[in-house]
């Protein structure tokens, strides 16, 4: 038997690296770095111009932690995060099972569906904020053709300017901008359940409601993982809903820590790093939660 030289068998183990290779450069260069970078900075001190003077252990994170709205500002971006990921899928698992009927204008509906998705996320919260204004609104307009302005707290109510209030509205905007990706990802999932599963499920005499559960839900958990996921970190990393719309306030009572992040970077920059050092780690640690609690690796399995 012909012996390959070392050479040669070298050869043969580097060949993948052409293949894999760009994809590990750019994951290196676009992921990897930037949270090297990102951790150095935290530890450094930093002037509000950039400049780096010089190590500053860990002192850029006990003056985070010793922020009085630091608790705050982490409890709300759990709040934020499972509000909007929970009301995005419910609504979803609706929106797919509806557009995966037969009914007339079914191809209209579901290029509707896509606008939200298509339009910029910051044009699309300066709407928001342009119907919520107290003056020119188109809600105070409609709330007045209703009669219901005094109900409602009068002409002067700022929608976006009362913590009890503003919440729920940036949660909805989040709510409406996601869903679009949702549902597709949803419908997708749907579409590839073979239909004599149901035509069995017909026959042996089970419900609509038997059905969906026994079968729908547990065939569409792959695409419900997948959507449920990318949403946890976009609606975590979300930015321009809250800062176009609220800026964080009142005081911090809309400042979810991405928010809370971009407001200290005006200040002390390596606080604010300190804040993303922790930001990533909370991304990481909701991710873990929810896939040891989804069971992801049945799926892969």
């Amino acid at each position: 038997m012909q012996q390959t030289s070392p050479l040669t068998r070298a050869a043969r183990a580097l060949a993948p690296l052409a293949w894999t290779g760009p994809a590990i450069v750019l994951i290196a260069v676009v992921v990897v770095w930037p949270v090297v970078a990102m951790i150095q900075s935290s530890f450094l001190k930093i002037s509000r111009f950039g400049v780096v003077q010089g190590s500053n252990g860990t002192a850029n994170y006990a003056k985070l932690f010793d922020e009085p709205d630091f608790p705050g500002v982490m409890a709300r971006s759990v709040i934020w995060v499972v509000a909007v990921v929970a009301i995005t899928i419910l609504l979803s698992l609706a929106l797919a099972q509806l557009f995966n009927q037969r009914f007339p204008g079914r191809r209209l509906a579901r290029w509707a569906m896509i606008a939200p998705w298509a339009a910029s996320v910051l044009m699309t919260a300066i709407i928001f904020k342009w119907m919520l204004d107290p003056e020119v609104g188109l809600l105070n307009m409609v709330r007045r053709d209703l009669g219901l302005i005094d109900a409602l707290g009068g002409a002067d109510a700022d929608q976006l300017g009362q913590a009890a209030t503003a919440m729920p509205w940036l949660i909805a905007v989040a709510v409406f901008v996601s869903l679009p990706f949702t549902t597709y990802a949803l419908l997708a999932g749907l579409s590839t359940i073979p239909a004599e599963v149901y035509e069995a499920a017909k026959t042996d005499g089970a419900s609509r409601l038997r059905t969906y559960w026994s079968i729908t839900l547990p065939l569409l958990r792959p695409a419900l993982t997948v959507a449920t996921l990318i949403n946890v970190m976009n609606v975590f990393n979300n930015f321009p809903i809250i800062w176009v719309m609220t800026h964080g306030q009142p005081g911090y009572s809309t400042a979810t820590s991405t928010i809370f992040m971009f407001i200290l970077k005006g200040s002390d920059i390596g606080e604010s790093a300190a804040m993303s050092v922790v930001n990533f780690g909370m991304v990481i640690v909701l991710v873990a939660i929810f896939l040891k609690v989804s069971k992801w690796k049945n799926e892969v399995s």
